[in-house]
């Protein structure tokens, strides 16, 4: 079977390796004895990305990508192995797409010249109320 990210991009389920660790956190007398964290490695190597995209996916994965280019997320929130694994795969598939999706170009945009005009009397009448608080010398 296969995992399919996106239109077009499917990573088989060999190229995941998952392992199962003993989980921090509440849980009582299980927490020492079962396996629960689910630890998802997975190599981005194998991905035929665009530059762009695998800089994206660099820049989101952030700690999670090794030097070597292989993403560990590692998946605790549930006390069962189905459910952590089930969310480690999703993070995964999550933190792909959002690196799929290019950004929309920024448009500079300019004032327009009723709002530069209302910002000059703001800052006019601003300034008329700073210099009425300034002791003034009358000359006789």
């Amino acid at each position: 079977m296969a995992l399919a990210v996106a239109a077009g991009l499917e990573i088989p389920d060999q190229e995941l390796a998952l392992s199962f660790v003993r989980a921090s956190g509440p849980g009582g007398q299980n927490v020492n004895k079962v396996a629960t964290s689910a630890q998802l490695r997975f190599d981005t190597r194998y991905l035929a990305l665009p530059a762009d995209t695998a800089m994206r996916l660099k820049r989101l994965a952030g700690q999670r990508m090794t030097k070597d280019g292989v993403i560990v997320i590692q998946a605790q929130r549930f006390r069962t192995q189905e459910r952590n694994r089930t969310d480690a795969v999703e993070r995964l598939v999550a933190l792909l797409t959002e690196a799929m999706e290019r950004p929309t170009p920024r448009r500079p945009t300019k004032p327009t010249a009723g709002s530069r005009q209302r910002r000059l009397e703001g800052k006019k009448r601003r300034s008329d109320i700073k210099a009425g608080r300034s002791a003034r010398r009358f000359e006789d």
